[in-house]
This record gives structure tokens, sequence and C-alpha cells, in this order.
């Protein structure tokens, strides 16, 4: 599982996690950082893995080679700061990325990890919706994306559990990207 962090939801989100045993995958927004930094090294601390997900959230296609470059840098070294160790992963906001987006990848050497499965929680439709479409696009690699931030995730934390649950019960393992990988 993939999700975009931190914010006030992820400790409800990493407790959920806990309580079940999973790992995932959390990629991080540098400004967010300043308000949840504890959750991050709680992330850090559970054997989470890290990922880069910009310093504040933008379309990167729509950016400069400079501006791309600063704000992938500058979440690295806020997460560095915390602890962590340097993120090697990066997720682009919104899926939107350009040439030159991969050449500033290859430069940090960070490697771009999209996803398989978008579950839709951030427009909160349902907790049912959300497990219904985690449970339908799982499979063996498949990498299901959801949100502990950017908004409200009660819908997400009450999902979780069921969606655990039944793909445990599908003989399906729970773990990060460089795991995968």
């Amino acid at each position: 599982m993939l999700f975009r962090s931190p914010g006030p939801y992820t400790p409800e989100v990493l407790s959920v996690l806990e309580r079940l045993h999973v790992h995932a995958t959390f990629f991080v927004i540098g400004k967010m950082l300043r308000y949840f930094s504890a959750s991050v090294v709680r992330e850090i601390n559970d054997g989470d893995a890290v990922g880069d997900h910009t310093q504040s959230h933008p379309e990167m296609a729509k950016l400069s080679a400079h501006d791309q470059y600063e704000q992938l840098f500058e979440q690295i070294v806020r997460v560095e700061l915390l602890g962590g160790r340097r993120p090697d992963l990066f997720r682009p906001p919104y899926g939107s990325f350009d040439a030159t987006t991969m050449r500033e990848l290859r430069r940090l050497h960070l490697l771009m990890v999209l996803w398989s499965v978008d579950t839709d929680d951030y427009l909160q439709p349902g907790v049912a919706t959300i497990e219904q479409l985690a449970l339908a696009g799982a499979h063996p690699g498949a990498i299901i994306l959801m949100h502990d931030a950017g908004g409200t995730r009660t819908q997400t934390i009450a999902a979780l559990p069921t969606i655990v649950h039944e793909l445990r019960a599908q003989g399906l393992h729970f773990v990060t990207v460089p795991e995968l990988l």
C-alpha cells in the first residue's frame, strides 16, 4: 500500500497498520513535516518505507527543471533531518511527470513509483467503495494507492481492516515497495 503523508489522520492510519502488522510505503510532502513530523518519525521507527512526494505537491510536468529539482531535493533533506534514510523512491503528485522529471530523478538517484490500484479514497466515496476498489484490483505485485493526508480520511481508516483481512484471506501479503522490488 502507498500512502500520501503526513497529515492529521496519519497517527490513526499507523495505529491500524501496527495493529494488523502491516508495513506500508509512505510518500511524504516536505512542507507537511512542519506540522506532522512525529508521524513520519513513527513511520520510520515502524519499519515503513518513506519516499519523496515533493516539497509542496505540485504538478511536476508544469514546472521548470530548476523548480522540479527544488521540489525533490528539499523533501529529501527534510526526511534526512528527521533521522530517516535518504529517500530513493518518488511518487509524482497527480501522476504528473515529464522528461524533465525523469532527468531530475536520475540526477537525484530516485526511482519513480506509480500505482496499479487507485482506491479513489481522496474523493471520500464511502467505505464500501474504497474496499471494493482495493479488493477488485488487488493481485500479486499490485500497488494500492491510498491517502492518509490531504483531507478527511475517516473512510480510509475504516476501510483498512477489511482490505487487509480480505487480501490476506486471498493469500496475499503486504510488503513495502522496496521489499516488492
